[in-house]
């Protein structure tokens, strides 16, 4: 078996309040960005690459939490969908100024998180992710 990751962030743990609502979100936004290929979820939890969700046993957590996308068709598409699965408006698809290219979408999840879709404009990576493979 072997994971991908990325380098700096291991995971990023969301607290639900309604595990199921929140699990139909992420559905829908990871498969508008093209990535259900690595989503695993069960009874308790839902995970995909270095995101891991599970129920809040109290509070909710609030994040900032933003998705890599290949361009800015797939930003439209994020923010469409994640609407459409319930999510809130927190600023639609277009240019902000934080640097030249970076095109944007901002949805809320149904429990507040900030989450975003961004295209930096176009890059080359030296590689596509991280590969680790137990011993």
């Amino acid at each position: 078996m072997q994971f991908h990751r990325g380098r700096l962030i291991d995971h990023v743990h969301l607290r639900a309040a309604n595990l199921e609502t929140t699990k139909r979100f992420y559905r829908a936004v990871l498969d508008a960005i093209g990535r259900t290929d690595s989503i695993l979820e069960g009874e308790t939890f839902f995970s995909a690459d270095e995101l891991w969700i599970d129920a809040a046993s109290g509070q909710t957590s609030r994040v900032h939490l933003a998705f890599q996308v290949p361009d800015r068709e797939t930003v439209t598409k994020f923010y469409e969908a994640g609407l459409a699965a319930g999510g809130k408006d927190n600023g639609g698809p277009g240019e902000r100024s934080y640097h030249p290219g970076y095109y944007a979408a901002f949805i809320l999840d149904p429990d507040g998180n900030n989450i975003e879709a961004v295209f930096h404009g176009p890059i080359e990576r030296s590689a596509p992710s991280v590969v680790i493979t137990p011993k």
